[in-house]
């Protein structure tokens, strides 16, 4: 992309950096109830452990998606954002599918991947600002994942 057709870049909004931080409460709580309920209560354990698997894998698809909205504002439309935008929502629907032990650790690895991605792929798309605050969700998130994947 040439620097005629970078969009105008977007400035972080504090509103939707409080509700980021606001979406780490599910996956701290899921995780910490997938540790508490851990031989105590087997049936409470299986749905603490499918909420934390579907509420990542809503998670890993939003972040997705994003890049089909960024890709709107291309002034010279790449078919690159379209495309990837389409794959952490195909893995998230395999990774909710499987058990939970192996589906969080394919959720907490596409939230990294998504977030490699989108370190190469949001200064072209006008998006560089929002980068610190998704390296810190994401590497929550991807940890919240990997912890309760260990106690399932």
């Amino acid at each position: 992309m040439t620097t005629a057709t970078l969009p105008m870049s977007l400035p972080l909004n504090p509103v939707a950096a409080r509700l980021g931080y606001l979406g780490l409460v599910p996956f701290v709580l899921g995780m910490l109830l997938v540790w508490l309920l851990l031989g105590y209560n087997d049936e409470a354990h299986t749905y603490a452990t499918l909420g934390l698997s579907i509420y990542a894998g809503s998670v890993v698809s939003f972040l997705g998606g994003i890049h089909w909205g960024l890709a709107f504002r291309q002034t010279v439309p790449s078919p690159q954002p379209f495309i990837w935008g389409v794959v952490p929502s195909v893995v998230a629907a395999i990774a909710t599918l499987m058990p939970a032990y192996a589906g969080l650790v394919i959720h907490g690895v596409m939230l990294i991947v998504c977030y490699l991605v989108d370190r190469r792929s949001y200064p072209a798309l006008g998006a560089s600002a929002w980068l610190n605050l998704r390296f810190r969700l994401s590497m929550i998130a991807a940890l919240c994942c990997f912890i309760a994947a260990a106690g399932v």
